[in-house]
């Protein structure tokens, strides 16, 4: 399973597909304090990516894939401003 979810964390292992971002939205919205825990991670469909985007929860260790935390992650970083 790619998405294992706790009262206050949501473990991303794996490949999380398009069909886990509904319900990762789901539960950032009903756990408003909860995190997200990427580390496992080794693909990350844009639609989960845009949850993260737009909710912004509090996050844990960067990915150890290495395309993820070279550029995924410094996205998730970020502020959500891009530099003009």
């Amino acid at each position: 399973m790619p998405v294992t979810y706790t009262d206050q964390e949501a473990i991303l292992t794996a490949t999380v597909a398009i069909e886990e971002a509904e319900t990762l939205l789901a539960w950032l919205k009903e756990h408003g304090q909860g995190s997200v825990n990427v580390q496992g991670c080794q693909h990350l469909h844009t639609a989960v990516l845009q949850v993260l985007l737009a909710l912004r929860p509090p996050l844990g260790e960067p990915p150890t894939d290495p395309f993820l935390k070279e550029h995924v992650w410094p996205l998730l970083q970020s502020d959500g401003e891009m530099a003009g």
